[in-house]
């Protein structure tokens, strides 16, 4: 059979104006019978493909460009979004620029507040490894020699805390931040290798401290969550209880990683000092798993509704139709395995 002049009779024939698609499918299989002199069941499976897809094509043109129609707002919407999103920053940072105008420089107190508000106002997320960068080269010119390891501790401390606090806790996340934070970090130890261990120790002590003081945090919010949040917590909950189970190993893999991709003296210096924080990991091991309990505690029943509305969405017409095609799917790989089974044997019984 000639598939496109098949196509194309099939498009032609199609009958719309008939009430429903049962009687649609219908007419347009019996017009294959007669026009084509073959029945349903023994098409080919590349003509049962064409019969297939050309139905589909008429019935869910209207369909098919209302969604292109939506897809093209939806991509102009995310475009202003990110458009707007970044003269919202624009927008905060002159504000604060104007603010911090109006101080007087000499107050070095009222310049450190306004600077921590503005670290908790503005998105850290976007300019992470500048901001990073900035802080560190900042302490080192302005800090006297004993008390660098301190500054850079807390102000690296502050950063994690803000950049995680309002976001997922996801492990996707998480592990983003931490390696930005870090591989900013690592590039100003790279370019002044006398002071790398002054950079580095407290660089990761400030790290570890800020992920404890958010995992901390969400775990006093998890008692105040509103409900449209716990919904989210629900459908994320085995994710978020796997991910506050094993935060320490995702801290040292962030290390280990941006290690490995160090040179050589860096490497070691960073795995020194990982090494001889493993035991400071501890407070951040149970901070994480009183969160996750604190979780189980509260949202284990939740959880269990969420399992039973998803049992009850089997028995939807979504549902049934999903366990049709999952067995469907079953009998085909049936099909096909048996198929090679007996090409196997009837290629050995060949060779005999």
């Amino acid at each position: 059979m000639d598939l496109e002049k098949f196509q194309r009779d099939l498009k032609v024939s199609y009958k719309n104006n008939l009430e429903n698609i049962d009687d649609r499918v219908a007419d347009i299989v019996n017009h294959v019978t007669d026009e084509w002199n073959i029945q349903a069941n023994r098409l080919t499976l590349h003509e049962m493909k064409t019969l297939s897809d050309s139905i589909l094509t008429i019935e869910t043109k209207n369909l098919h460009d209302e969604l292109e129609y939506l897809l093209t707002q939806k991509e102009q919407i995310e475009r202003t979004l990110e458009k707007k999103s970044l003269e919202l920053q624009e927008s905060k940072y002159k504000i604060f620029d104007a603010l911090e105008k109006q101080l007087d420089t000499d107050d070095k107190e009222a310049i450190a507040k306004l600077h921590q508000i503005k670290l908790q106002t503005i998105d850290l997320y976007d300019l992470l490894s500048e901001i990073v960068e900035s802080a560190i080269i900042t302490t080192l010119e302005k800090e006297e020699e004993n008390n660098i390891i301190a500054a850079i501790e807390e102000v690296i401390k502050e950063i994690t805390y803000e950049a995680i606090k309002e976001g997922s806790l996801n492990t996707i996340r998480t592990r983003k931040i931490l390696s930005t934070i870090l591989q900013a970090s690592l590039e100003i130890a790279e370019a002044t290798p006398v002071k790398a261990k002054e950079i580095l120790t407290p660089t990761l002590k400030g790290m570890r401290a800020g992920l404890i003081q958010a995992i901390s945090r969400f775990k006093q919010r998890l008692a105040f969550i509103p409900i449209e949040a716990k919904h989210i917590l629900i459908e994320d909950y085995d994710t978020i209880i796997e991910d506050l189970n094993q935060t320490d190993a995702l801290f040292m893999q962030v290390v280990q990683t941006q290690a490995d991709e160090s040179s050589p003296a860096i490497k070691t210096s960073l795995n020194s000092i990982q090494k001889d924080m493993r035991y400071d990991l501890e407070e951040l091991v149970r901070v994480s798993k009183e969160t996750a309990d604190v979780m189980k505690e509260k949202f284990s029943s939740l959880a269990a509704k969420a399992v039973k509305k998803a049992d009850k969405a089997l028995k939807s017409p979504k549902g049934i139709e999903a366990q049709r095609i999952g067995k469907q799917a079953l009998g085909i790989a049936k099909n096909a395995l048996g198929t090679a089974l007996k090409s196997a044997k009837d290629a050995i019984e060949t060779k005999k």
